[in-house]
């Protein structure tokens, strides 16, 4: 596992022609699929990868999530995402991301998730199994190190 304090590298790619919309940047919907895929490369970090979820029967659920999208992304950039633990308890874990323009801080989008442990079997919320909670607490602990994110937390609402 990588820095448990540093933000952790969740994904890196390029935006693909299929991604782009009429606007000639990244579609808003593309979007959820790169921080989807980050939260995958996550799940992996803390144990529930494929061989994870077989062993333990759980899975990850998203409950909530939010974007703000930032800077227009074109066709053939290169970007990555980055994850930070804002907090969790013994079935929940809420995240916020980043889009950066890959090896640059230039801030593209930010995403913040409420994640839900599954027991598959029901399917049904359940708390981690004890060996992916030891990894949830070691980045929790390490993460509230880290600066509050300047869009976590905020809501939508017309001024008034």
């Amino acid at each position: 596992m990588p820095d448990d304090a540093a933000l952790l590298t969740t994904w890196r790619g390029t935006v693909l022609p299929q991604w782009v919309d009429y606007n000639g940047h990244l579609n808003d919907a593309y979007y959820m699929v790169v921080f989807s895929e980050a939260t995958n490369a996550l799940m992996g970090m803390i144990g529930l990868d494929e061989a994870g979820r077989k062993a333990t029967g759980h899975s990850i659920y998203t409950l909530e999530a939010h974007i703000n999208y930032l800077l227009e992304v074109k066709q053939d950039k290169a970007i990555e995402v980055q994850t930070q633990i804002l907090g969790s308890d013994a079935k929940r874990l809420q995240i916020y991301q980043v889009m950066l323009l890959a090896g640059t801080d230039t801030l593209l989008a930010a995403n913040e998730q409420m994640l839900l442990n599954v027991d598959m079997s029901g399917p049904r919320a359940a708390p981690f199994a004890p060996t992916v909670m030891a990894r949830v607490q070691v980045l929790t602990l390490a993460h509230r190190q880290l600066a509050r994110p300047t869009y976590a937390g905020r809501t939508i609402a017309l001024p008034g």
